[in-house]
């Protein structure tokens, strides 16, 4: 299980609170994972239990999915602000 301390990371790493920048972060983090996928070659094991926790993260709509924002789930308060995120 040595190649999934790689991986874990990527589970913990917050989307950004401006949703301009939401794209941007989903296509370094799906960069990020081909490039490792291909380069470090990890195991089978890992590798499904990255994607169990992934799917599951991603399945619930726990706000940390990377891939795409849950229509049903509420913007932090932090994204109404107009001094983070600007206009």
């Amino acid at each position: 299980m040595y190649c999934l301390q790689w991986l874990l990371p990527v589970l913990l790493i917050p989307k950004p609170l401006n949703p301009a920048l939401w794209f941007n972060h989903s296509m370094f983090m799906g960069f990020y994972l081909l490039s490792f996928l291909l380069e470090r070659k990890p195991c089978t094991i890992c590798a499904l239990v990255f994607l169990a926790a992934l799917f599951l993260i991603c399945y619930s709509c726990w706000g940390n999915c990377f891939l795409y924002h849950c229509q049903d789930a509420a913007l932090p308060d932090a994204a109404h602000d107009p001094n983070i995120v600007g206009t």
